[in-house]
């Protein structure tokens, strides 16, 4: 609460017969050139500004920001809300018990451990397509998802009733993102304050944090958000601003309009390519211009959602017409439309570059689009960022295959080749077609080769929150269905949409019967396949693909497809619009050119092309038109926190402090406070370390934070089975976020994970020089921690990037890391490591573990970080390497603890240590 007003930019606003009290960013000169994000950033200063952690100082520095300095100055920004998503959200209540107790030991009271901004989370990401293609498959997948997470649930039941501003929207209700647009945003936030003239009503404008990197999708409704660590959630939740630079802010200039035949999702690749090769990261991107009027808000929200694909912190829109239209459609009330209105054209916030008065904001880089430039585009087979032009995407997947299948070698086809010049040795339609014969369960026979189509899943909020693309999926399915086409027999295909809206308008539109013809049942209202939890092949395939290690594909509607996510058995994936989706369901194989290759033929024997059924842009806007109304969202939204029986029924724990069960292995107490005192002990250097792992570029989140299934031979899974579970119930890794032990055993365990310690060996192993022999990283890091060896990662570029993993971090420090020393961090993850008391190092610009002559065998000394205990850090600490044979390498690696918020979190071996010793103090 703000406590002075340097500026005395405090006032009333007047909307409808109410009043509201402001902070008006007109009282600071220069902060009307600012940025719309920026202007965000402004107003929560002004409203905070409280003399010591926010200063009036801090107000200047934003109102006289230059473009173009790199960001140096800190910050603290107080996020009016927080949401989080089940698997992350989870551990944010389990640490927030095991605080309630801490608090108790230090003599402090437990209550006051509480949420002091509202928060709320979505139970998205617990349901896993173990059924699919019939229609029982979402009775059936609910219900298993309840046997499997029936502790996990109870225990989120007792935690939305023990803590105050707490709220849980239960499971089958949609993801998280998706329900955030579509209900839990408010794009200006109201809220009793006591003031010294007593109680009044303030409005101040709607921002978040989230335990998800998605989170960005709000930025589509004007809403300043983006994803963090659920530990640096935690900490706002407890009333802790977020610490940051201000930051450049990439105006990203639209114009022009969609073409026929081009969808959102075309326009999301293509910026998120753009926008990566321009390098993005760490700033804001915002759009402007007069082609933002032309952008609805589902396809700015689908923008929005791509942000940490192209690396941005941030990638927003500002409130105009657009915003109030689809606020009203979503079943915001009068006051509420009239409010945001009111509120943003008095702060300057409204986007109206028609009028007069408008004066385009000033940014630190400036990029443009025209978006009738566009063209059908997927991307793929293990980053987003890697667009392919539909027309190029056969001989892209020729171009890729040898990657994924060891015989695909050597041979060259020469119109392929030229087809797509960037080619070196694309597979041959030979070697691609060595096929293999399978009946599966279902009795159906087929041959399986390289690129089959294994998996098609229209899936997560990214394109589902997106009617013109979904109504544009079923119409394709109609279209489809009665020219007589048929989805492939060995396509796993998967409808999981992000709203309860969403099977609504396609009841209304008479749509789903022609989806479920093709196999797209609704399987769960989730993220699904998008999170790894696309469930298992049939039996039968998967024996197939293992047996003969075949490279087959999945293609999905969602925004991530890294190495090993989707599915064990999968090794290429592709992102793709729902449309064309379904089409690659009917064409059953990435080898397939829709421009030229016919889908199948009519009675007549004439060939069906996709462009024959593709549904055109008048027919989805008349479908849209027709289907969707304001009352099918206040319908759907109305009881949305009460939940099914299954829901209500759950035995729901009472009290203030949770009654852990020492025999779950769900929910644990975890370790983090143990032996804490109430200040800290000094910061000491780093002696004697072992390399626990030697990794190279672009390694993300998903190779370092336990996800997807686990594996019976895993750590993980000898310890489950040692505690008496059976294999049927591992459920997957995500959903026993709250149980530690699991979760240390699966860090550095994804499949695809290069230890370069080891020559040719993928997965969660190292080299143990305790044991001078190959080990799980997990049974290594206990070694090691048996002889008191403190250990460090060696890394390359964009270390970290991805989602906000929270076990990324904790997994990292529980297996005893101190430090990680890359060529360079994506941002969530360098915060959260500090977050857990790791030490973020950074090679000398220029240098690597390679160049430096480091192969991973040495002993680690770091030297200077003592220099914290002065109350100072230290730009750079010394690396000594020492080799086998004695030699050594010496090196200054840059510290990467960015401002002094980070420095006390690290101080007090992480910033729940440092609430927790404030609260108490």
């Amino acid at each position: 609460m703000s406590s002075v007003d340097t500026f005395g930019s405090k006032g009333t606003l007047e909307v409808g017969g109410k009043s509201y009290e402001i902070f008006r960013l007109a009282a600071v000169e220069g902060v009307e050139r600012l940025p719309y994000s920026l202007k965000i950033l402004a107003e929560n200063l002004l409203r905070t500004e409280d003399g010591a952690n926010i200063t009036a100082d801090h107000v200047r520095a934003l109102a006289s920001w230059d473009p173009d300095a790199q960001p140096s100055t800190e910050i603290q920004f107080t996020p009016a809300r927080v949401i989080m998503q089940d698997f992350t959200g989870v551990p944010c209540v389990v640490d927030l018990a095991t605080m309630r107790e801490a608090v108790a030991d230090l003599g402090g009271d437990p209550s006051r451990i509480n949420p002091l901004a509202p928060a709320e989370m979505v139970i998205d990401h617990s349901v896993q397509i173990d059924v699919a293609g019939r229609p029982d498959a979402f009775e059936r997948n609910v219900e298993i998802e309840y046997e499997r997470n029936h502790e996990r649930y109870q225990f989120l039941r007792w935690g939305q009733t023990a803590f105050d501003d707490f709220k849980v929207v239960p499971p089958g209700t949609g993801i998280v993102h998706q329900v955030n647009i579509e209900y839990l945003a408010r794009t200006v936030m109201t809220r009793e304050v006591g003031t010294a003239e007593g109680d009044v009503l303030r409005a101040y404008p709607d921002t978040c944090v989230g335990t998800d990197s998605h989170t960005t999708m709000v930025n589509g409704l004007g809403v300043l958000g983006w994803g963090v660590g659920g530990i640096e959630a935690e900490a706002a939740m407890l009333g802790q601003p977020v610490s940051m630079l201000i930051p450049r802010v990439v105006g990203f200039k639209l114009a022009g309009s969609i073409p026929a035949g081009v969808t959102a999702t075309d326009v999301v690749l293509t910026i998120t390519q753009m926008l990566r090769q321009h390098g993005v990261v760490g700033k804001f991107v915002e759009f402007y211009g007069e082609g933002v009027a032309q952008v609805p808000l589902a396809n700015r929200a689908t923008i929005g959602n791509m942000s940490p694909e192209f690396g941005s912190t941030a990638a927003i829109f500002p409130i105009d017409g657009v915003t109030m239209d689809y606020l009203r459609l979503t079943g915001r009330s009068d006051e509420q439309l009239a409010l945001v209105e009111a509120y943003a054209k008095e702060q300057g916030l409204w986007l109206d570059p028609a009028s007069d008065t408008y004066t385009e904001p000033v940014f630190s880089e400036y990029l443009e689009l025209d978006l009738s430039t566009v063209v059908p585009s997927i991307a793929g087979p293990k980053r987003p960022q890697d667009r392919i032009e539909l027309s190029h995407a056969k001989s892209a997947f020729a171009r890729d295959l040898p990657t994924y299948a060891p015989e695909v070698i050597d041979s060259v086809d020469e119109a392929e080749k030229e087809s797509f010049p960037a080619s070196d040795a694309p597979a041959t339609h030979a070697q691609v077609r060595r096929t293999v014969p399978v009946t599966d369960s279902e009795g159906n026979s087929f041959e399986l080769f390289h690129g089959a189509v294994a998996i098609a899943s229209i899936t997560s909020c990214t394109n589902t929150s997106n009617p013109s693309v979904m109504l544009a999926a079923a119409l394709l399915a109609k279209n489809a269905v009665d020219r007589g086409l048929a989805s492939k027999p060995w396509v796993k295909t998967s409808m999981a949409p992000g709203s309860q809206v969403v099977t609504n308008y396609y009841e209304k539109s008479g749509l789903w019967p022609y989806l479920e013809k093709l196999g797209f049942h609704l399987v769960g209202y989730g993220c699904a396949t998008c999170i790894g939890n696309s469930g298992p092949l049939d039996e039968k395939i998967s024996e197939a693909v293992n047996e003969h290690d075949l490279a087959v594909v999945s293609v999905l509607s969602g925004n991530r497809n890294f190495e090993g996510r989707i599915n064990p058995d999968v090794k290429m994936n592709y992102l793709a619009s729902p449309p064309l989706v379904i089409a690659y369901a009917l064409a059953g194989t990435m080898e397939f050119d829709f421009e030229h290759d016919p889908l199948g033929r009519d009675a007549d024997g004439h060939p069906i092309f996709l462009r024959d059924i593709w549904p055109t842009p008048e027919e989805v806007q008349a479908t849209i038109d027709s289907s969707i109304d304001r009352d099918m969202f206040t319908k759907d939204y109305a009881d949305v926190f009460t939940g099914d029986d299954r829901w209500r029924s759950l035995d729901t724990p009472e009290g203030d402090t949770f009654a852990w069960d020492t025999e779950s292995t769900y929910v644990r107490k975890p370790p983090y406070f143990e032996g804490m005192g109430a200040t800290p002990d000094a910061v000491a250097d780093i002696a004697g370390a072992r390399v626990l792992a030697r990794l190279g570029d672009s390694v993300t989140t998903d190779h370092i934070s336990p996800a997807g299934a686990i594996k019976a031979d895993s750590p993980a899974g000898k310890y489950l089975a040692e505690n008496g579970v059976g294999r049927r119930d591992f459920n997957s890794y995500g959903s026993r976020r709250g149980n530690h032990e699991v979760m240390i055993r699966g860090t550095f365990a994804n499949i695809r994970l290069r230890n370069q310690l080891l020559d040719g060996v993928e997965g969660g192993y190292t080299y143990n020089f305790v044991k001078d022999a190959q080990d799980t990283i997990y049974d290594a890091a206990q070694d090691y921690a048996a002889q008191g060896t403190p250990l460090v990662i060696l890394g390359g570029k964009e270390y970290g990037s991805g989602s906000s993993r929270d076990w990324a971090a904790k997994g990292t420090a529980l297996l005893g890391v101190r430090a990680v020393i890359t060529e360079s961090f994506e941002r969530i993850h360098r915060s959260n490591l500090i977050g857990m008391g790791v030490l973020p190092l950074q090679f000398p610009d220029g240098e690597s573990a390679g160049s430096l002559g480091l192969d991973g065998t040495e002993t680690f000394d770091v030297t200077g970080v003592t220099a914290l205990n002065e109350g100072t850090t230290p730009s750079t600490v010394k690396v000594t390497a020492t080799k086998s044979d004695g030699t050594r390498v010496e090196f200054d690696a840059v510290v990467r603890i960015d401002t002094p918020g980070e420095a006390d979190y690290y101080r007090n071996g992480g910033i729940l240590q440092y609430v927790l010793r404030s609260l108490v103090a």
